[in-house]
């Protein structure tokens, strides 16, 4: 199995209970490895999932019910 990951970044004012609501949402997807903001800076969301099961752009979407002007990046 592949993992790719991947980093959302959101709102930074998102709060702890929305935070843990998008974490909930993505990690019940098939293909997520792993889903947690970073302890540090909370606007950034890292994601471990397996592109052969999940892809990028649907998990993107589910973070943009959240944040619309929510933005992908990488790792």
């Amino acid at each position: 199995m592949n993992i790719t990951d991947i980093m959302i970044h959101v709102h930074p004012e998102l709060s702890a209970e929305q935070r843990e609501h998008i974490e909930q949402e993505i990690s019940s997807l098939d293909g997520i490895v792993s889903v947690h903001f970073s302890p540090q800076h909370h606007q950034e969301l890292n994601i471990a999932y397996n592109p052969e099961a999940v892809n990028s752009t649907t998990i993107l979407s589910m973070v943009r019910q959240w944040d619309q002007d929510a933005v992908m990046a990488g790792l």
